[in-house]
């Protein structure tokens, strides 16, 4: 009787993480379709008034994030946790350490795709305004994203005391679950997607901190779309630094759905994910890391 007990009680903590991160999607998609009413009339001015898809994206952006902060708040406050706990505290060191790493990727990436014919390049266009414009619109994907995925989701379930690589994975999971919408999006987007939540939750499982996922998102998709030219996660916005002129096999250069897309982003996310969680655990040998 009093092993069945236990059994049951370790059961408890898990089962109320997976309610609140289904509660959580709940009020999100209510609160977004509140605020969606409230605002149609000043999206509606926006299309009509302003050839400017950015901008309608960003006041998107604004709207979800918004959402996902009350959201955040009023499940925390029903579980009696701070809103401290998603990890929204600024670390500059990890800061520029999610640019670098951003940089490193795409750079590697990129330089082997023009290597292996993958890709050429057409022209270039630069246009300072579109590139400090999608700047800005990336830096609230990445906000809401990762306040979103790792900051509530990742953290519920680490809370909830689920194992760790468990709970980098499920909410990995569930991050590429939120793309199937998206254009050109088959089975390689999806596993790379995948990876890519994992990427950007390796650190946060060892630091509880959204600085590092956070910037890395940010650059990530600005350096893919704005400055390389690729489609950003399937979404083309016009303008870009450079123009591509793709190879025709998807499963190199990424076909329309962007890098994300190609084998090439599978095998460098797998690479990169690995050396974080090295360098971390690494870490914890030597440091009073959890």
């Amino acid at each position: 009787m009093e092993e069945n007990t236990c059994w049951y009680k370790k059961l408890i903590e898990p089962g109320k993480a997976v309610l609140d991160v289904v509660l959580f999607f709940l009020l999100w998609l209510i609160l977004v379709g509140f605020l969606s009413l409230c605002l149609g009339v000043v999206f509606r001015a926006t299309v009509d008034e302003l050839d400017a898809t950015v901008s309608v994206m960003m006041l998107s952006e604004v709207l979800m994030l918004v959402a996902a902060l009350v959201a955040s708040m009023l499940v925390l406050r029903l579980r009696k946790k701070s809103f401290a706990v998603l990890g929204l505290g600024i670390r500059w060191r990890d800061a520029g350490a999610g640019f670098l790493v951003a940089a490193l990727l795409y750079g590697l990436g990129f330089g082997i795709s023009l290597a292996l014919g993958c890709v050429e390049v057409d022209s270039v266009s630069f246009v300072p305004s579109s590139l400090l414009q999608t700047l800005a619109l990336y830096l609230l994907v990445g906000v809401f994203e990762e306040l979103m995925l790792r900051g509530f989701v990742l953290s519920r379930l680490l809370d909830g005391g689920f194992n760790r690589f468990l709970a980098l994975f499920l909410s990995s999971l569930a991050f590429s679950a939120m793309h199937l919408s998206n254009p050109d999006f088959t089975f390689l987007p999806f596993l790379n997607l995948v990876l890519a939540g994992m990427l950007l939750g390796a650190s946060y499982i060892y630091t509880r901190n959204l600085t590092f996922p956070i910037v890395l998102h940010w650059f990530w998709n600005w350096i893919q779309g704005p400055v390389l030219g690729y489609n950003v996660s399937g979404n083309d916005f016009g303008k870009s630094l450079l123009h591509l002129q793709q190879s025709g096999n998807p499963l190199l250069d990424g076909g329309g759905f962007g890098f994300e897309g190609s084998l090439v982003c599978t095998v460098l996310m797998v690479v990169a994910i690995g050396a974080i969680i090295f360098y971390y655990e690494r870490k914890r040998r030597y440091t009073l890391l959890p």
